[in-house]
């Protein structure tokens, strides 16, 4: 990997958090694929695209790209390399010739300039530690009149998601997936203006925003959920943060919140993002 400025971020994603995603590749695939279909549509990619995907992390939506572009090609960039060596596998194993993995932090990665066609990224762009020097530096990859395409997170209150950390808070010093100070997280680009302020610091015109909501698996019932979701990297640090029989109280409320949505033999959330489209001029 070359040069990293987002140090905290690469070494959560090289440690215990891109293990737990490399580890659970299908659970949280089940929990994202929703909104697949919302993210290549709107970025339209062709037969022949070069399609770059940013925080690419076990490379399903690159690996979808590159389907959709057989004469074309699809490279994903991540800093995590447990999940890259994920994504590489799996494309492996579905015999995909069209698609490569790099290991990078795209805010500084060297992108072959004008190098793509369309940028495209699900929920991997909330993590910069600069995200108008990051926006800026996939623009220079993009050819002129390249299309950017990606999801972000809406608020967590506006997911249902927020409604199960709400349960949690009274155990916990801080609700789960705050994001604090503006910094980067889950909910960095919940708001639609500081996405467009971002894209359009970055160099980004046509800039649309669009709310878009999909269902999202997170287990087999309310304990099976419970323990995923306890074992997720933003649970499981506030957990550790609090005593034993405080851990023991925030995961009981955890569990009881996630029994509204059991049914048909899984736990099904709605998630909230923003789909979000931008052109390089």
């Amino acid at each position: 990997m070359g040069s990293v400025v987002n140090t905290h971020q690469a070494e959560a994603w090289n440690g215990y958090e891109g293990e737990h995603w490399a580890g659970n590749q299908d659970r949280y695939d089940a929990v994202n694929s929703g909104f697949n279909d919302h993210l290549l549509d709107a970025a339209a990619v062709g037969e022949g695209d070069r399609v770059l995907d940013i925080g690419c992390g076990n490379g399903q939506v690159t690996r979808l790209a590159a389907r959709r572009a057989p004469l074309g090609h699809a490279t994903g960039v991540d800093l995590s390399a447990p999940m890259l060596a994920r994504a590489r596998a799996s494309a492996a194993a579905e015999g995909l010739a069209n698609v490569t993995f790099e290991q990078g932090d795209a805010q500084v990665h060297p992108f072959p300039a004008a190098g793509s066609d369309v940028a495209v990224s699900r929920f991997g762009i909330m993590f910069f530690a600069d995200p108008v020097a990051a926006f800026a530096n996939i623009g220079r990859a993009l050819r002129p009149g390249g299309r950017l395409a990606f999801l972000s997170l809406r608020r967590m209150e506006d997911n249902e998601l927020g409604e199960v950390f709400a349960a949690m808070a009274r155990h916990l010093p801080r609700r789960p997936a705050t994001t604090e100070h503006g910094g980067p997280g889950p909910e960095s680009l919940a708001d639609p203006g500081r996405v467009r302020e971002v894209l359009s610091g970055a160099g980004f015109g046509k800039v649309d925003v669009t709310a878009v909501d999909a269902p999202q698996h997170w287990g087999r019932d309310a304990e099976d959920a419970g323990a995923f979701l306890g074992a997720w990297g933003p649970v499981r640090f506030l957990l550790d943060q609090v005593d034993p029989a405080a851990a023991a109280q925030a995961h009981e409320a955890l569990v009881e919140a996630l029994r509204p949505f059991e049914q048909a033999g899984a736990v099904r959330l709605r998630g909230a993002a923003w789909l979000v489209t931008a052109a390089r001029p």
